[in-house]
């Protein structure tokens, strides 16, 4: 059978909107030479729904797309083939390899050699994934000669989707839903099989559609058989689907479901309805994966409501599930509100405090599953010390690739790095070498189960997840997933050549950009140790460092006048270092050992506490806000530089980011040391703090039409005020006579951009119009929105290159709408090479 000519595949292939991620398979360039590749494909299994048939469809695609080549699926070998199908049935058709190859389940063989290409999978969905890694070969321009089996690390490699039936996301910033609507599943699955596509391709073999603050409606009868679709849909990529269940279901009343009184984990009535309705699910999707329970957190119900424990909740699901070959993943996420006066209470202490107690009481098809570190997806944690406690229960990390603290894809953060930490490092169980990445493969405690869950807020918009460069995170996540030793630098170089094309310098420039990005986010969000200094209980978006503390949900920063950060010792905080096996709890016991990039984290020191670098706490703080925020000014301009190399849509799209990270990395900076330059009275070495030659207050100007309005958190704007117009339906305008030295400037001007409103701005200098534009992010950015003038809502366009003479008039006209009075914080003029 052919394929479509390969003309008639270009506008489906290459329109460069994002939707085709990293399989574009873009046309090699003519400057790119091959050696000879089969034209005829050999599909050992021609049924439609096998992942063997999927990967001939795919390599018969691709090698059209990127070669110009035709090729031809058949089930008739030649000499010259490209031979698909699982190691099983290449025996029964071939006879043996001449070589032992030793593949685990998922795993595959592949060879170059000669004029035949094999690819093999020990089973059907390891044969799509060699095809996967063939292509990817292909795409990228590498035609080596290559023999070898490639195995994933650990069995469970699985994405969490964070979707709920009314079509929302939660920390969703990439559009709608594309499993969801209306309380049930979309008629069109399209973007399903799309997305299918994109996991298969870096080796994930299952998805949990829905909510981990699951909805009880997901089990009614229209739903199951709707999720039915969905894993018929997700199958022939060998991806398999796993369900979030609401621990409380049974007394719900769910439509077609028995209505119970209870549901006690422990109860024979509960029990029968949970083994009733699994194996409805069953008979709809017959390799159901299994289910993920969030349990006794955040308000959800659990095991604990009827003084049962959290493995009697973990086991009744677990038996539903253990005759259909299911697993159950529960999560570790559960702590209770705390009392900050408490000075040994501790939110990090939670995971090992419910889960260490029960080690070996969960039934075999359990995992838990534990954020990577004890708090939530901050910009960096310690690793989870429950990685070393439970020696007797299967552990999957838990990864968020949605940046929910990190930016939320509209900052550039390269999350690899960070996974990093934790994946390679040594808890020292017994003394010995105990690398997190070997505890969840099962190596370090010998269980057969394990591995990685990853929350991905994919969603309708045609770049995925709402960003074209945060999909390198979705990319690497997979690779990692599958050999978590990975270079992650080669890894972002890998998904640059497929996503951008070959062109070197474009390949060097996104990967440094994104080398930097983690570093530099956590310079400007929140360093030391001290988490991420964003609003943990708005947006978790913006800065909002004193929203922190003085509340029960215990990611507190104890910061006061004279110090800061969390005593976590033994021997005088919370003793959550104690929680670790003993060298490493005796090295973040000792101040002196601590490395400094977790000072905070375990240690409440003076602002005055010298650092291994020699500065203090304070300068530490100061100092890295601004080299963060100078990094990320650099963005733009080097994305810019590969103008006319990138396709139009795609680079337009992404500038916008940039230059939105641009902006809000310096309101980020100024928040954030202002906050603290506040609370501890002490001066910036360098006397930036505080001191902005070049801006010009939007309250320190003539008013007309507008007020001046006090910000709060009052560090969201410089110093402290903002002006807004009289009211929602006036026009106004702020304007001042300029005393700057004549000559070209880039022109910022800060303003707040509410959600609920798009208003119109107009800047003019000397009476020529410089810019104009509207508050209008909601409708180019994902991020969680504010109706506030805060540090979520800051923004910052700039202007560059604008004549200026001594003795001009500035003028702003603020045009409000909706709920937006046209806020104004200030104007900032820079000379060629001042960073404000």
């Amino acid at each position: 059978m052919r394929i479509l000519p390969y003309l008639a595949l270009i506008g489906l292939a290459f329109a460069e909107d994002g939707l085709s991620g990293w399989l574009r398979y873009a046309p090699l360039p003519s400057s790119v030479s091959w050696p000879y590749i089969p034209h005829n494909i050999v599909v050992l299994n021609t049924t439609k729904t096998s992942p063997v048939y999927t990967a001939g469809q795919e390599l018969q695609r691709g090698i059209q797309s990127i070669l110009g080549q035709d090729c031809y699926v058949s089930s008739d070998s030649t000499h010259e083939s490209i031979i698909v199908g699982t190691l099983d049935a290449y025996v029964n058709a071939y006879g043996n390899l001449s070589q032992t190859v030793d593949l685990k389940e998922d795993g595959f063989w592949l060879s170059t050699e000669g004029n035949t290409v094999q690819i093999l999978g020990q089973n059907e969905r390891g044969t799509l994934y060699g095809a996967f890694e063939y292509l990817s070969m292909l795409a990228q321009g590498n035609f080596s000669s290559v023999a070898y089996a490639s195995n994933p690390d650990a069995p469970i490699r699985w994405v969490n989707q964070w979707d709920n039936l009314d079509g929302s996301i939660e920390r969703g910033f990439g559009g709608a839903s594309i499993f969801f609507a209306n309380g049930s599943i979309v008629d069109d699955l399209t973007r399903v099989a799309e997305y299918a596509r994109l996991l298969a391709s870096v080796g994930i073999n299952a998805i949990v559609v829905n909510n981990v603050n699951a909805n009880s409606t997901i089990l009614t009868p229209d739903n199951i058989n709707g999720l039915g679709r969905i894993a018929d849909t997700m199958r022939p990529y060998g991806v398999q689907i796993g369900l979030s269940l609401y621990f409380a279901s049974p007394t719900q009343g769910v439509k077609g479901q028995a209505n119970l009184t209870t549901f006690d984990p422990l109860d024979s009535e509960v029990v029968t309805w949970w083994t009733n309705v699994t194996s409805q699910i069953y008979d709809a999707i017959p390799d159901m994966a299994g289910y993920l329970v969030k349990a006794n957190s955040e308000g959800q119900p659990g095991p604990i409501t009827y003084n049962r424990t959290l493995a009697e909740g973990a086991n009744l699901f677990a038996k539903a599930v253990q005759p259909y070959g299911g697993i159950v993943m529960f999560r570790a996420f559960v702590y209770n509100q705390l009392n900050e006066s408490d000075w040994k209470a501790d939110r990090a202490n939670a995971a090992v405090d419910f889960f260490k107690p029960l080690d070996g009481e969960f039934d075999d098809n359990v995992v838990v599953q534990i954020k990577y570190g004890p708090i939530d997806f901050q910009v960096r944690e310690p690793a989870s010390p429950l990685f070393a406690n439970l020696r007797k229960t299967s552990m999957a990390v838990e990864l968020q690739v949605s940046q929910e603290y990190l930016g939320q894809q509209t900052h550039l953060v390269y999350l690899p790095p960070l996974w990093e930490t934790v994946l390679g490092f040594d808890m020292r169980v017994d003394n010995e070498t105990s690398l997190v990445r070997n505890i969840l493969a099962g190596r370090t405690f010998e269980r057969s189960l394990g591995g990685y869950a990853a929350v991905v807020n994919v969603g309708t918009n045609q770049t995925w997840l709402g960003s074209h460069l945060s999909m390198a995170n979705f990319y690497a996540y997979g690779k990692l997933a599958w050999d978590p030793t990975q270079d992650t630098t080669k890894i972002h170089e890998d998904w640059t050549r497929l996503t951008f094309g070959l062109d070197q310098n474009v390949i060097d420039t996104i990967t440094q950009m994104a080398v930097e990005s983690w570093p530099a986010y956590e310079n400007y969000s929140g360093n030391l140790g001290i988490q991420t200094l964003t609003d943990i209980l708005y947006t978790h978006f913006g800065p909002n460092p004193q929203s922190q503390d003085n509340n029960g949900w215990g990611q507190w920063t104890r910061a006061d006048h004279d110090t800061i950060g969390m005593d976590r010792t033994v021997s005088n905080g919370t003793g959550f270092s104690g929680t670790y096996p003993p060298q490493i709890a005796a090295m973040y016991e000792n101040i002196s050992t601590t490395p400094d990039d977790l000072l905070l984290w375990f240690h409440h020191v003076p602002y005055t506490q010298r650092l291994k670098s020699g500065k203090t706490v304070i300068q530490h703080f100061y100092d890295a806000h601004y080299a963060g925020a100078e990094t990320a000014q650099t963005f733009a301009a080097r994305w810019q530089s590969l103008r006319g190399k990138i396709d139009d849509q795609r680079f337009d799209e992404q500038l916008y980011r940039l230059k939105y990270q641009a902006g809000h990395s310096i309101i980020w900076r100024d928040a954030i040391v202002d906050f603290y330059h506040n609370i501890s009275g002490i001066a910036d070495d360098h006397n930036r703090v505080g001191n902005h030659p070049w801006r010009i207050e939007a309250e320190d100007m003539d008013l007309n039409g507008y007020k001046i309005y006090t910000v709060n958190p009052f560090e969201t704007a410089s110093k402290h005020h903002a002006v807004i117009t009289s009211s929602n339906s006036t026009v106004g305008s702020i304007s001042t006579t300029l005393s700057f030295p004549p000559g070209k400037y880039n022109i910022g001007v800060n303003f707040y951009d509410l959600y609920g409103g798009k208003s119109r701005f107009e800047i003019r200098v000397g009476n020529v119009t410089v810019g104009m534009w509207k508050g209008d992010s909601e409708d180019y950015l994902g991020h969680t929105p504010s109706i506030y003038l805060d540090g979520h809502s800051a923004r910052r366009i700039t202007f560059g290159n604008v004549d200026v003479r001594e003795g001009d008039l500035l003028e702003i006209v603020g045009m409000p709408d909706g709920i937006e009075p046209a806020p104004v914080d200030y104007v900032v003029f820079l000379p060629e090479g001042v960073l404000d």
